[in-house]
């Protein structure tokens, strides 16, 4: 079986681009690409749609997170920190010095 391709937006963006300019056909981009034409349309009707976004004049700025949130991430982080170094400790005694397997 074999797997999908993964495109870069990028990469659609750059085919979707030619297509709206339509210098080319979406037969001879399909080629030009070895994309097959149902995907190039897709990628183009999703560009027009979405093109609006970039003229609404809002940056799209990263989420912010309280310090509520860092704190209790942070507490997670030790808990997970703690847990790991007891793992650790219990392996060495049940699988011998080291904590390899021999």
């Amino acid at each position: 079986m074999t797997r999908r391709k993964r495109y870069s937006a990028e990469f659609k963006a750059k085919v979707a681009l030619e297509a709206i300019r339509e210098e080319l056909t979406t037969a001879e981009l399909a080629k030009k690409y070895d994309i097959h034409p149902t995907m190039i349309s897709g990628w183009k009707r999703t560009a027009i749609e979405n093109m609006a976004q970039a003229f609404n004049g809002q940056a799209t700025a990263e989420p912010t997170i309280s310090a509520a949130e860092v704190e209790k991430l942070h507490a997670k982080i030790g808990q997970l920190v703690v847990e790991r170094d007891f793992l650790s400790e219990a392996s060495s005694f049940v699988l011998g010095a080291g904590g390899k397997k021999r």
